[in-house]
């Protein structure tokens, strides 16, 4: 029983969202348009600003669309409502971060620089203050594609466990392991 799919969608002020008839559901905002093919057995109602989504059977593969369906329309349409930020701080020595545009200049300790080609649908910007971390900032209103692009730019260094150096999410906690104990 998927009780996620049973939870209506309300539809803030200022959100088009409109339904095709091969069940194409594109969704209008402030911060931009998002689109998303739903499965074809699962059928999208909207009435009175509540968007909600009916299935016809209790097979378990609708249970799992019913759910998994309502949830991306959910996070399209909070996504061109209000957007989705996240920020990762490079931990170590010399690690530095510039995004010139929709390139992301790293400096991760390797012997040359990495540069990373980020999607325009992504705003990205770093900062370097004094004393604290290099942290990047990314803003989308898609939130498969800034997970997809944290994730990518977290692959490339990832935290190690004895020092925590590398790139993490900021309020990420790290489990740190303790290194070689003295010997006798």
């Amino acid at each position: 029983m998927s009780r996620i799919g049973k939870k209506p969608i309300s539809i803030p002020a200022g959100v088009e969202v409109k339904v095709a008839e091969n069940n194409l559901v594109t969704v209008k905002g402030p911060k931009g348009t998002l689109s998303q093919k739903v499965d074809s057995d699962l059928k999208l109602t909207i009435e009175n600003g509540i968007l909600t989504l009916e299935r016809p059977a209790e097979t378990k593969r609708l249970l799992s669309m019913h759910g998994l369906y309502r949830s991306l329309v959910q996070n399209m349409i909070i996504g061109v409502s209000t957007g989705y930020k996240t920020q990762q701080e490079l931990v170590g020595v010399g690690y530095k971060a510039v995004a010139e545009g929709q390139i992301l200049d790293l400096t991760l300790g390797f012997s040359h620089h990495i540069y990373l080609q980020i999607p325009v649908e992504v705003k990205v910007k770093a900062e370097q203050e004094k004393g604290k971390n290099p942290t990047i900032f990314l803003e989308s209103a898609d939130k498969q594609l800034i997970g997809q692009v944290a994730a990518k730019i977290r692959s490339l260094r990832k935290p190690e466990p004895f020092k925590g150096k590398g790139i993490k999410f900021t309020g990420e906690v790290l489990r740190k392991k303790a290194g070689k104990s003295a010997g006798k």
